[in-house]
């Protein structure tokens, strides 16, 4: 076995067969009744193995730092899904990674191996470890930043993988690496987060911490207005060793996130103990990420600008998809052309298509970003009308990303054990109703719909502009799967805002009617101009809910009602069946 699969550095994070091995070995063990199941529920999280709500399957997490991918490694995902997972597709997550749902535990070893090959890795994907590191989609070829923070955010996740700190820390910690003073990437809903910024001719971070969706969400504050490259990764560890032995986080694992520690001792007293834990003699030794670098010249792979691309841009359809879909590069002549991925679905066919695209078009790479989409960088602009028409013919060449028909959901009850509602099923839904609303309007066009099957935020419902995470209703024949509501979010150019709720629960059946209404009511009565996220701040939550009154109530359980007891793409009576998560584990 450790024959089949040298120790590979084609990726970010190393793979080491020795690993794949003893977890082969563990899973024996385990379903020879010799591995105590609760130790080693701890044990399959680190390696990126997550249980689901149906018995005997597991969801495997595979990490993406930075969202980069080439691609062999998009062929490879496409291997596993047509092997190993039986609905014959992966999931685009928020957090730039891939999942597979319903795979055999048995099977997973041989999935890490297929993975391995090219350099992709499950290492702790889950559990109380440091989650992928997410970075901004157009980091080195944005005109905006400061400088390229891809090499940087390979070497945080490189130097943190498999270090002794991060293996069993009160909570998970996940961070987020930006291109520009846009925060495209997010940081400011992360534990850690990093902009870049340059002093006195120096490079270096504005480091954030404390940020969070999920209970009580957070925008994270700023710990260090500058941070110089050679010690941000040493600032990073402070905060960690701080964050593991804070021992009253343990005792209750749906608070032990750090933002829950910043947010009862303040910023400025949490700045305190990292520069007293800066003082320890761990830290003065060399932190220069100089040896971890992730340093790659995409250029030089990139397709020729002198190429023979075929085709004429004479389409409507392609003018559309043109203006919402690409961006220029700051290298002259190259565009990066985003590709719309509904709800973050991809076939097994799919990813053999992109990985085709990816070689013809940008060089052989990719990078998945946090909307659940893919964008290929290094498109000369005359092979962009060719692009789209393979996009299409794969089933995704369709208009709007990162607009209000670009909708951000997480897998729900499909899969989640602590998924409430069908959140994906809603999706469908919502998708299908903004589409028939056939929306023109500038300011509605701009909008982001997102939805969670629970309050925790997968979907990243706090910061949409209309925000939905599944709960369950009363209803005189029973409990009704629902939704609340969130209203005004943003995380456009630096304004990051968590939404206002709404006290008002819709049942689920009737959002995509509820939604139409919102935005009816916001072009209806909005100032000149105003974005939807000023409009809900200026009115506030309750200006909202008598206008949700409507939709509120449901009747007796009876042959007219009966859809409003069941939940989207489900075809049984609605029943709470929450599972313990094993992400506090």
């Amino acid at each position: 076995m450790a024959a089949q699969l040298q120790q590979k550095s084609t990726g970010v994070i190393d793979i080491i067969p020795e690993e794949i091995d003893d977890f082969e070995m563990q899973v024996q063990r385990f379903r020879s009744g010799d591995f105590d199941e609760t130790e080693f529920l701890a044990f399959r999280l680190k390696q990126g193995v997550y249980g689901q709500r149906q018995p005997d399957a597991q969801m495997m997490r595979i990490k993406v730092p930075f969202g980069g991918l080439t691609a062999d490694q998009m062929d490879a995902l496409g291997r596993v899904a047509s092997e190993y997972a039986p609905l014959d597709k992966g999931h685009v997550t928020t957090r730039e990674n891939f999942q597979f749902h319903h795979i055999k535990l048995p099977d997973t070893p041989a999935v890490m191996r297929i993975l391995g090959e090219v350099g992709l890795s499950t290492r702790e994907a889950c559990g109380n470890t440091v989650r992928n590191v997410t970075g901004c989609a157009l980091a080195g070829v944005c005109s905006d930043e400061v400088f390229d923070v891809t090499p940087y955010a390979a070497a945080y996740a490189r130097y943190f993988v498999r270090h002794p700190y991060t293996q069993a820390l009160p909570r998970k910690i996940k961070t987020a690496f930006s291109g520009c003073e846009q925060d495209c990437a997010i940081t400011a809903i992360h534990d850690m987060g990093f902009i870049p910024k340059v002093e006195n001719g120096k490079r270096g971070f504005v480091v954030k911490t404390g940020g969070g969706t999920s209970i009580m969400p957070k925008i994270a504050p700023t710990l260090f207005d500058f941070v110089p490259v050679e010690e941000y990764l040493k600032v990073t560890e402070a905060v960690l060793r701080i964050f593991h032995r804070t021992d009253e986080l343990r005792k209750n694992k749906m608070k032990a996130r750090i933002k829950f520690y910043i947010a009862r001792i303040g910023i400025d007293e949490f700045r305190k103990q990292v520069d007293e834990e800066l003082k320890q003699e761990w830290a003065q030794k060399s932190f220069d990420p100089a040896p971890l670098l992730f340093i790659e010249d995409e250029s030089l792979s990139a397709p020729s600008l002198g190429g023979d691309w075929q085709g004429s841009a004479s389409s409507d359809d392609f003018r559309q998809w043109a203006s919402s879909n690409v961006v220029d590069q700051k290298q002259t002549g190259y565009k990066v052309a985003h590709v719309k991925i509904p709800q973050g679905d991809v076939s097994s066919e799919q990813f053999h298509q992109l990985a085709s695209f990816s070689r013809k078009y940008a060089g052989g790479r990719a990078r998945i970003t946090h909307q659940q989409n893919l964008a290929f960088r290094w498109v000369p602009e005359a092979a962009l009308y060719s692009l789209w028409q393979d996009l299409q013919r794969a089933g995704f060449g369709d208009a709007g990303v990162h607009e209000i028909t670009d909708v951000v959901s997480c897998p729900g009850t499909d899969s989640c054990k602590l998924g409430i509602t069908s959140s994906m099923g809603l999706g469908r839904a919502l998708i299908d109703k903004i589409e028939s609303m056939n929306v023109t309007d500038p300011l509605t066009k701009q909008m982001h719909v997102k939805m969670s099957g629970c309050p925790n935020g997968c979907g990243q419902h706090h910061i949409a502009d209309i925000g939905f995470h599944g709960a369950a209703a009363k209803a005189p024949g029973g409990q009704v799967p629902a939704y609340e509501l969130f209203l005004g979010g943003s995380y456009d150019e630096a304004d990051a805002r968590i939404g206002l709720r709404v006290k008002t629960k819709v049942p689920a059946k009737r959002v995509p009617q509820a939604l139409e209404k919102v935005v009816d009511f916001y072009e209806g009565h909005r100032n000149e101009g105003e974005l939807f996220k000023d409009f809900a701040a200026r009115l506030g939550p309750g200006e909202f809910e008598p206008l949700l009154q409507e939709f509120k109530e449901v009747g007796e359980l009876n042959r007219d009602t009966i859809q409003e007891y069941i939940d989207w793409d489900k075809t049984v009576k609605y029943k709470l069946e929450r599972g313990e998560g094993e992400c506090a584990v």
